[in-house]
């Protein structure tokens, strides 16, 4: 943790359209707040760019933005979300996650107090993840016209490992690297209200360490981690046009005690649920074992799952065995239940 001493802002302290002006407001907000709060993990210089020395291996880049509400909520925030699910889509495509940027809209009246608080998550998770910031922007719009903060990040990784889908075969094993739905329900109670006597909290959390660990070990042909759209949506993508199948065994799904009492309440399906700290992973059939072992010995990934198989014939769908023994097909997310969950 980054033990810099901040300094306290009170409730009238919020962003002014000056602190996007470019000048003496921006430089204010940029070196006494965002800096300090990102700590080392902080760009070095203020340019408007940074050189990378050359990688020794494949690039890999990508981008993502954040408009999540609420802006915090249990087991992270905006802050925590915008690092990894950033360097979680460099994870999956076996990249160690190597430099970020970090771009924020603004909107007038924000309060100073929440925005320091959700940068030090940023730089929290950065140093978590092992990765720092090589440049950043930001932007004020006029109040009425945002809603509060959003963030763009975009990151570059070096690519460590090459998972080859093409290598997918039936028998092979489909694995959660824990439970399933965390993060989507936990916004779904915040919005809602619901007043829960439980530790449910978002997943939200930077997984190269566990992709790592596993990779290291067992052959990966596939990894994706299920955000929007859940698990179904992931594997649905993934069986797209193939000659294979991939079929589910629900009684093997890894979930929250909440996560299942709400779903069956509600009549929501965990398995469309967004996740932010969980990756799907297919592994030849013989290696199951061993990636659960893996996975398990990880903090990460001690509720870790094989939670179906890849199967011949029906090609290119997802397949759910129930725990009545009855299969049915499943499709991808039609429309979002629930919008801005990162």
């Amino acid at each position: 943790m980054n033990n810099t001493q901040h300094k306290k802002y009170a409730p009238e302290d919020v962003v002014r359209l000056g602190h996007g002006s470019g000048g003496r407001l921006s430089r204010e907000l940029i070196e006494g707040l965002i800096l300090p709060a990102l700590g080392d993990s902080a760009p070095r210089q203020l340019e408007d760019g940074a050189i990378l020395s050359a990688l020794k291996s494949d690039m890999v880049f990508t981008t993502d933005s954040y408009v999540v509400s609420p802006l915090e909520f249990p087991g992270g925030n905006i802050g925590t979300l915008c690092v990894a699910g950033t360097v979680n889509d460099l994870a999956m495509m076996g990249a160690r996650p190597v430099a970020l940027s970090l771009g924020m809209i603004l909107e007038e009246g924000f309060s100073l107090e929440t925005l320091e608080r959700i940068v030090r998550s940023i730089g929290d998770t950065a140093r978590e993840a092992g990765v720092a910031f090589y440049c950043g922007d930001t932007k004020v719009v006029e109040r009425g016209k945002g809603d509060g903060i959003y963030i763009n990040t975009a990151g570059i990784g070096e690519r460590v490992y090459a998972p080859n889908p093409n290598g997918i075969q039936p028998g092979d094993g489909v694995i959660l690297s824990g439970t399933m739905g965390d993060h989507g329900f936990t916004l779904l109670t915040q919005r809602k209200g619901f007043a829960l006597q439980s530790d449910l909290q978002s997943d939200s959390a930077p997984l190269y360490g566990l992709v790592q660990a596993l990779c290291a070990k067992v052959p990966v042909r596939w990894m994706r981690d299920p955000t929007r759209g859940g698990v179904a949506t992931s594997l649905c993508e993934l069986c797209e046009t193939k000659s294979w199948s991939v079929t589910l065994q629900e009684g093997e799904f890894p979930l929250h005690p909440a996560v299942q009492g709400l779903g069956e309440i509600l009549g929501l399906d965990p398995l469309y649920s967004a996740n932010e700290g969980k990756f799907l992973a297919v592994v030849p059939g013989e290696f199951v074992d061993e990636a659960l072992r893996v996975l398990r010995n990880e903090p990460l990934g001690v509720n870790a799952a094989c939670i179906g198989r890849v199967t011949a014939g029906h090609a290119g769908k997802l397949l759910l065995e129930t725990t009545m023994g009855n299969v049915r097909v499943l499709g991808m997310l039609a429309s979002d239940p629930l919008p801005r969950i990162c």
